[in-house]
């Protein structure tokens, strides 16, 4: 039967926009927090449904009081309701007292035992992250002997099926790390390092972001977690631990010169080079990284050569500085040599 007037027309149609609203979040959406890429992820999917359940029950219950109260009519029924002469306090109290005191008890509860369920460590994880925020990248240190240490930037890179524990601090302001796939959120703040846990189920590349407003370029603070079988993982991580390759093309020979005597060396690192600044990201294999900038670009070489000269014009506000002194050689074989760095 098709609804008929005005006002049931707005019910379904509010109806199929809740319906619709509702699917998308139940999909594949990269910041879904409704279903879980992990157990600690489904955690805290649990407790949002939960959370929805019982704010819809209680609009429900708010909803027939509200209605029933505009339309009844002065007197009648008030015999066989609990509603007294002075206007329904009886009412007032359910409405406004005890449905509340019901559903934050529920909540409070279910709050609690979600809280005591996520681990905070482990005894032994298979890989330790530490992680620190910066004004607007990702520092991500994996550990291990001094020997086997080494740093990327923006991506984490994990087995699946493992457990994974992360401390997490801040070299400036106070951020957020959000993985909504795999973990909530959990402040990073200078001086202080919060731990969490969490373990990626499948293969694939989560998204996550910074969550707390730390400036200008907050909304451009991303990060990429990558869940690779376990013989990838370990592939991978024995890739990352080698130094650059030594090139011997004379346009990479350049660009690696020419990084050495700019600035880039005051900043960067590169190990294999001379270049051993630490206040900016490790590019040792930046070139198997997907993005520019926290997930702010792709990682091509148009988009490369027009950071290196100008990143304060495609991400202000960040400290890189502009770099106009290069003549277009120079900085086409610098970008060639970044490029070799996979």
């Amino acid at each position: 039967m098709t609804p008929r007037g005005p006002w049931c027309r707005s019910v379904a149609g509010l109806a199929a926009a809740a319906a619709a609203a509702l699917a998308a979040g139940c999909g594949g959406a990269p910041f879904n927090t409704l279903t879980g890429g992990g157990p600690e992820a489904r955690l805290l999917a649990t407790l949002g449904w939960w959370l929805i359940a019982l704010v819809s029950l209680t609009i429900v219950v708010m909803g027939v009081l509200i209605v029933w109260g505009a339309l009844r009519r002065r007197g009648s029924l008030t015999e066989h309701l609990p509603i007294d002469a002075d206007g329904g306090k009886g009412w007032i109290l359910i409405g406004g007292v005890a449905v509340p005191v019901v559903v934050l008890s529920v909540l409070f509860f279910v709050t609690l035992g979600t809280l005591r369920a996520l681990p905070g460590t482990v005894a032994d994880p298979a890989v330790e992250l530490e992680v620190t925020a910066h004004q607007w990248w990702w520092e991500i240190d994996y550990g291990g002997r001094p020997s086997e240490r080494f740093s990327v930037a923006n991506e984490i890179h994990v087995p699946v099926g493992e457990k994974i524990q992360v401390r997490l601090t801040s070299a400036d302001v106070i951020h957020s790390f959000w993985v909504p796939r795999l973990f909530g959120k959990l402040d990073a703040i200078p001086g202080h390092t919060n731990h969490l846990v969490f373990e990626a189920e499948r293969p694939g590349v989560y998204r996550g972001e910074c969550a707390e407003y730390c400036g200008v370029q907050h909304s451009n603070m991303r990060l990429l977690v990558v869940a690779h079988e376990p013989a990838e993982f370990r592939s991978w991580v024995e890739h990352q631990r080698q130094p650059a390759a030594m090139p011997s093309d004379p346009e990479l020979i350049s660009g690696r010169n020419a990084f050495e005597q700019y600035a880039c060396a005051l900043c960067h690192t590169i190990r294999g080079t001379q270049a051993r600044g630490g206040v900016a990201p490790d590019l040792t294999h930046f070139a198997s990284r997907r993005t520019l900038g926290a997930g702010t670009f792709p990682n091509t070489r148009a988009r490369l050569q027009a950071w290196i000269v100008n990143a304060q014009g495609m991400k202000p506000g960040i400290k890189m500085p502009k770099l106009a002194q290069f003549d277009g050689r120079t900085l086409n074989a610098l970008a060639a040599y970044l490029e070799s760095l996979e």
